[in-house]
């Protein structure tokens, strides 16, 4: 019997997926073997030896600590592209906010509760909030993936003229995108040249706060800054400081913190990207998909810190092995099946950065001699059998 714990509340949908006969499924669960997860932070857990995987519903994953997960054999699964339309809609809709104080005007508006000729009051005042179509307007989008590439295709839909840049987008994102969408050289075209910004790439060293005073200081005056993607993207004493110098005219960010809720030409929205049924009902399953075939026979497919590897399991035994990805690995893996004189019948590996990971079919028993001497070798830290 496996033991998957839930960490936050999992859609059914999703959950209903495990085979209750060799499955534990429950939040209250003692020694996992597997961890579904929404937004609950892992980072001061203690990982018990049996733990296997974690599956992520959402894309982001800064809530677990990923490092500590590979450096334990623990597979970081995530759902990418199971909440985009969710998110891509409420994009929409923060263009929309970006282009007129429709937040300012909805407050104003109920804040003349009370009083006498509303109607009258609501003509007298509303062109405070008055602002601009989208129609015609040049949306620069930073990154392109699932998200970013469908908010793409809306705001081109919407008459925008889209510019995008992802120095690592897929041939397959790249097919998706609509024949106008421009592409732009660098980061730094887009923020030259855009009336509105919307940002779709994950929090990483490397992006954290790439939209600060240097970058807010190449960008046209007014511009209107859209972020759903994670807080730390943009620095929040820089972007209140554009703003208050005319730089920035709104900023619309779906993670609201201390220094940002309250502040003029703030709008923050309660973390509502991916906050509809459907896309909690996309990544649950989506989730629990991948749990199920990497715990039942060790395929991994969206994975953020082991290469995607997978093959069907015909074979009498399975041995999956994760190792380090350097010179002289699979050479070493297969004598050890050699000297046991068991013929391997099908092979698969990948690699991702430093890590790797290798799938062995054999038609005999991977006994426990294959086992111990692959264990064995220099630079692997963890052996599965099937």
């Amino acid at each position: 019997m496996k033991n998957i714990k839930l960490m936050n509340k999992i859609a059914s949908v999703g959950t209903d997926i495990f085979d209750r006969s060799i499955y534990n499924v429950a939040d209250d669960v003692n020694n996992a073997d597997a961890i579904m997860v929404r937004s609950a932070a892992l980072h001061e857990m203690e990982f018990n030896p049996e733990l296997e995987a974690i599956a992520r519903c959402g894309a982001g994953v800064n809530n677990i600590p990923v490092d500590k997960c590979t450096e334990n054999g623990v597979v970081v699964f995530n759902t990418p592209g199971a909440n985009a339309n969710g998110v891509k809609e409420l994009a929409i809709c923060a263009l929309i906010m970006a282009a007129r104080d429709v937040v300012g005007g909805i407050k104003w508006a109920e804040s003349l509760k009370g009083q006498e000729g509303v109607a009258k009051l609501v003509e007298k005042g509303k062109s405070a909030y008055v602002g601009n179509e989208l129609v015609g307007k040049k949306l620069g989008v930073i990154g392109l993936g699932a998200i970013g590439g469908m908010v793409a295709n809306a705001a081109n839909a919407l008459g925008m003229v889209v510019m995008g840049c992802d120095p690592y987008i897929t041939p397959r994102a790249a097919w998706s995108l609509a024949p106008a969408i421009k592409q732009a050289s660098s980061y730094e075209e887009i923020y030259k040249t855009c009336d509105y910004i919307s940002i779709h790439v994950p929090a990483t060293p490397q992006t954290k706060n790439m939209i600060c005073e240097k970058t807010l200081s190449m960008m046209k005056d007014g511009v209107k800054i859209i972020n759903l993607a994670r807080a730390d993207l943009v620095n929040a004493a820089d972007i209140k400081k554009a703003i208050a110098e005319g730089k920035v005219s709104r900023y619309i960010v779906d993670f609201p913190t201390e220094e940002t809720v309250g502040e003029a030409g703030i709008v923050n929205i309660p973390h509502l990207g991916a906050s509809t049924f459907e896309s909690e009902d996309h990544c649950a399953v989506m989730a629990a998909k991948q749990l199920d075939e990497y715990l039942k026979c060790g395929n991994i497919v969206n994975s953020v810190n082991f290469p995607n590897v997978s093959m069907p399991h015909n074979s009498a035994a399975r041995v999956c092995v994760m190792h380090k990805n350097i010179p002289n690995m699979i050479s070493q893996i297969t004598a050890a099946f050699a000297a046991s004189n068991v013929n391997i019948e099908n092979l698969a590996n990948g690699s991702k950065g430093d890590v790797a990971y290798t799938i062995v079919e054999t038609n005999d028993k991977a006994d426990e001699a294959i086992v111990s001497s692959v264990s064995a070798i220099d630079g692997v830290f963890k052996v599965k059998c099937y």
